[in-house]
Order: structure tokens, then C-alpha cells, then sequence
């Protein structure tokens, strides 16, 4: 009996940390930001779509869901710079389709122009808005991989 009420103790811990994220939790700390970057003011953003998406979102809150809460990180270094976008909705995030026509129009896909990428993982999207060598996207995906899996 102790051992099924201890796995099930266990088991709701793992499932409520799992449901209790928020985006502090996904936002790269000081420590975990390479040192040749630098966090900055302003969005920085490769194309104005991203950033038009993040300022504007509740205009298109009846395709992609109701925001619950949204944050930024403008990152700055010698060859790289961008933005990473963090989104959590009330409920899962349903825009898919619109947003990949937003961020890169009838393409479908990532381009030079439009190198834009994201995540959703139930209620939570993430765009980063770096071409795609940058190290600090690299950095910040690994991170999502590991705090929402």
C-alpha cells in the first residue's frame, strides 16, 4: 500500500511540474547565455513579420488561441542578433497554419529572407527569429527540448 501511494505521490509531482511550466522557466538565464552575446532592449527581429506577430497578437487571437501571457529576448553579438519570442496561451496553441504563412508567406518553410523558426509544445510557442547557424538559438532550443519535452 505505501508503495502505491508513493508512485502515485511521485507520479503526480512529475505530472504537475510537467503542466506548471511558465516562461521564466524556458527564458535563458545569464548564466546560460554565451558570453560574446548581449541581452538588449527593442526587439530585434530578421524580418518584421516575427516581430509584427509578437506586437500584434492579440489581433489574431481568434485564429491562434487567447494569450495568457508573452515575453522577449533580443540578444546582440559581434556576427549574430535576434529575438526569441515566448507565447503561452490558455489553451493549446492552434495557429499553425496561419503562422507559418506569416512568418514565411506562400514558401511554407524557413528562407534566407524569412529564416524564422518555432516550437509549440501544448500551450507554449517559441519563435526564434536568428539565422539559422546562430549559436544562441542552438542554446535556447536545447533548452525547450529539455524543459518541455
Amino acid at each position: 500500500m505505501k508503495l502505491t501511494i508513493s508512485l502515485s505521490a511521485l507520479l503526480l509531482l512529475l505530472t504537475t511540474n510537467i503542466f506548471s511550466q511558465t516562461i521564466d522557466d524556458l527564458k535563458l538565464k545569464t548564466k546560460e547565455i554565451p558570453k560574446s552575446y548581449t541581452l538588449n532592449n527593442g526587439n530585434i527581429c530578421i524580418s518584421p513579420q516575427a516581430c509584427t506577430f509578437y506586437n500584434d497578437i492579440q489581433t489574431y487571437s481568434n485564429i491562434v488561441g487567447t494569450l495568457k501571457s508573452k515575453q522577449i529576448q533580443n540578444f546582440k553579438s559581434k556576427g549574430d542578433s535576434g529575438s526569441i519570442m515566448y507565447f503561452e496561451f490558455e489553451q493549446r496553441f492552434k495557429g499553425e497554419r496561419f503562422l507559418q504563412g506569416m512568418l514565411w508567406g506562400k514558401d511554407g518553410q524557413p528562407s534566407d529572407e524569412h529564416p524564422e523558426e518555432y516550437v509549440t509544445k501544448g500551450k507554449f510557442l517559441i519563435i526564434w527569429s536568428f539565422h539559422p547557424d546562430s549559436p544562441i538559438k542552438e542554446k535556447s532550443e536545447t533548452k525547450i527540448e529539455t524543459v518541455l519535452p
